[in-house]
């Protein structure tokens, strides 16, 4: 039976082309990164609002975040010698000290999204191996980063990750735009893929596209595989792990979780968003909620005039629980949740859905 094909990024090879999303706040920490990475994938931490979930020492919130990011690569480190991964949101205020500290900590990869990572490269030092990968929604950012960073830096994208609209969490969509198939992830992987490889060949490297948003089961990827990616990014179907770093409660929210319960948000960070719908969201929806301070400043394009709500302040709620406060993002899928169950039999379960699916439509062309 055809097993899934390695990945290679920037040289590192990861036998399972499956990387886990970065989720925050809270939702992919040590725990679910690690146990991905020993099974073969890319293990992500999420380095969004850290600095809500490590105040033991300051109250000052952006420290607490470095200190927070070193922690958990540091515990990573320490579960696992597989490959490793921070995600890091363009929108983040402190997000240069974020993207310092993880290449000062060794961090394989960097994922950057919800915002074109434009000057990315220049954090590199002389001596650091890690990769950069930003994240994408359409054919034109991706030609737009690759030229930009190629032009002021001299380096491309060791890889890509297109995201579609069926993606939890923030959405680089017009509202119009999410349920539109013009911009379904099946017609952006070709139009990404062209893009990508035409720069790639006139520079002599290898970028492989990942793509992610709404992918769930082996057969899923064998249908992306197929349109031209190389690799995969998941992340609604890690929530539902024994090692998710999330509260019990927030699992069973997407256990519970029926396909009308799935909406799009307005989020404060200026884009929308796929979230699960809450008692807290209804009273944001009813115009209940208006945040009167902004207690930690986290989001460059946040507000606090015009925010409906501190986002920070309601997904920490949802990590632990509490829906009267917050709310949990979600991909379109997380409906199709019914179980929780450890990150290697989520990885078995995918490479013989993969396998098995892969056999038929071979059988099926033959």
């Amino acid at each position: 039976m055809t097993k899934m094909k390695e990945l290679n990024i920037g040289g590192l090879i990861i036998p399972v082309p499956v990387i886990q999303g970065g989720m925050g706040v809270g939702i992919s920490l040590s725990g679910l990164a690690s146990a991905v990475a020993n099974e073969g994938g890319v293990g992500v931490i999420s380095a969004a609002g850290l600095g809500m979930l490590y105040k033991e020492t300051s109250n000052d919130y952006l420290a607490n975040s470095i200190s927070g990011l070193r922690q958990e690569i540091q515990k990573s480190r320490a579960k696992s010698k597989g490959i490793l991964g921070v995600n890091i949101m363009v929108a983040l205020t402190n997000y240069d000290d974020l993207v310092r500290t993880s290449i000062e900590e060794g961090i394989d990869i960097i994922i950057s999204g919800a915002g074109l990572p434009l000057d990315l490269p220049k954090y590199l030092t002389p001596d650091c191996k890690t990769r950069l990968v930003p994240i994408v929604s359409s054919a034109r950012a991706a030609a737009l980063i690759c030229n930009k960073w190629l032009a002021n830096y001299n380096y491309l994208p060791d890889a890509v990750i297109v995201e579609g609209p069926k993606a939890g969490g923030h959405l680089g969509f017009k509202i119009d735009q999410i349920f539109d198939e013009n911009f379904a992830i099946e017609k952006l992987i070709p139009e990404v893929v062209a893009v990508v490889n035409e720069i790639a060949l006139l520079n002599g490297k290898n970028i492989p596209v990942i793509a992610a948003g709404g992918i769930y089961s082996g057969s899923d990827i064998v249908k992306i595989l197929k349109l031209g990616a190389s690799g995969v990014q998941m992340g609604t179907r890690f929530v539902t792990t024994d090692e998710c770093d999330a509260s019990q409660e927030f699992k069973q929210a997407y256990l519970d979780a029926k396909k009308e319960d799935v909406k799009i948000i307005k989020s404060p960070v200026g884009m929308p968003g796929r979230a699960i719908k809450s008692p807290f969201l209804d009273e944001v929806e009813a115009g209940k909620r208006q945040p009167k301070t902004c207690p930690v400043n986290c989001i460059r394009t946040c507000d606090i005039n015009t925010a409906p709500y501190c986002i920070i302040a309601s997904l920490t709620s949802a990590l632990r629980g509490n829906f009267r406060r917050g709310y949990a993002f979600a991909g379109s899928n997380v409906w199709r949740t019914n179980k929780i169950i450890p990150v290697k039999e989520l990885m078995n379960t995918l490479q013989q859905e993969y396998q098995a699916y892969q056999s038929k439509t071979e059988l099926v062309s033959c």
